[in-house]
């Protein structure tokens, strides 16, 4: 299985490259010009998606300018260390994060943070999305999200399902899944989206939500099927797999999403500029092409759009955990 990890990440490589390319480009020189290194933050370990993402860039960074750029990978407490960082960092364009849904739902979690989610950061692209999946092995006795349903509810408390850790998003798309069903599942947190990928697939969980474009491989390969989508049409890589809304499930509908943020008093003129390439690159035919083979769909738009992303998720999770009593590990 830890081939077809490798296979993955090699999956994302291209994809975000292209984006990458472009989305470097858009660091404007009055913004680098007064320093030799830019710091690019993620506040996950190597070889997640953001880290990923914020190596590509960095690289193209220092191909394309000379400057020297870094990835600093700042993991720990639940994403709040580098998230912390960059809100205290200097707002002259040195330092960026690269921020996902984990940001959002952190917040809802953690009831006391060391920064504002708001206050403390300027959004300038939302980057894309992703399509998140109700998946389970080929061996558990249900082919629709219906008799899923019915499983549970026949025998509650009894199927288990696993997540990347208490609180991650997937963690919080099942609860929202369990309240909207009525049904009662166990939840099994892991410690990596790997380690509980590799379970799911062997038949050691039951049923996870996950990123549809991280399990594309074990899917077309047998060794997962999916059942939904929670995305608001259909995936067009699984156009047989009908969404959560048409099952009647109608406030299940999350994706994954993965933006980039400035710290606050950030000049506008920086994050215009930044906003402005972004859009342009995420409108390349090439970029298009490339993020739709892996399941990204590019999102662009205004940094407003960003900001309303941020501020609907910030909303909508809290509910979400107070009714499944969920705490911060």
């Amino acid at each position: 299985m830890e081939t077809g990890i490798r296979s993955l990440r090699r999956r994302w490589a291209a994809p975000l490259a292209a984006l990458a390319a472009w989305t470097v480009a858009a660091l404007p020189a009055a913004a680098t010009a007064a320093q030799n290194t830019i710091t690019i933050v993620v506040a996950s370990s190597p070889g997640t998606g953001p880290d990923i993402l914020a190596r590509t860039v960095s690289q193209q960074w220092a191909a394309k300018s000379g400057t020297a750029a870094v990835v600093d990978n700042r993991p720990g407490a639940s994403g709040n260390i580098g998230a912390d960082h960059v809100a205290r960092s200097r707002p002259d364009g040195s330092t960026l994060l690269v921020a996902a849904t984990t940001f959002a739902t952190n917040a809802a979690v953690n009831r006391t943070l060391p920064y504002d989610p708001v206050k403390d950061f300027a959004p300038i692209a939302l980057l894309g999305t992703g399509t998140l999946a109700l998946a389970v092995p080929p061996s558990f006795p249900a082919e629709t999200l219906k008799q899923f349903v019915a499983k549970a509810k026949a025998a509650p408390g009894t199927i288990n399902y696993g997540s990347p850790g208490n609180g991650t998003p997937q963690h919080l798309a099942m609860e929202l899944f369990k309240q909207e069903a009525h049904i009662d599942l166990f939840h099994v947190p892991f410690k990596s989206a790997g380690g509980a990928v590799n379970d799911l697939a062997g038949g050691h969980v039951s049923a996870m939500i996950v990123p549809l474009h991280t399990i594309q491989p074990l899917v077309q390969g047998g060794k997962l099927r999916v059942l939904a989508v929670m995305s608001a049409q259909r995936a067009p890589s699984l156009p047989q797999v009908p969404t959560f809304r048409e099952e009647g499930y109608d406030q299940v509908q999350v994706d994954v999403w993965y933006g980039l943020l400035a710290p606050a008093g950030t000049p506008d003129a920086v994050v215009r500029k930044l906003n402005a390439e972004a859009n342009e690159a995420l409108k390349n035919k090439d970029v298009v092409a490339s993020l739709a083979k892996v399941g990204i769909e590019p999102a662009g738009g205004t940094p407003a759009r960003m900001a309303d992303t941020l501020a609907l998720e910030l909303k909508r999770w809290p509910p979400v955990v107070r009714a499944a009593n969920i705490t911060a590990d």
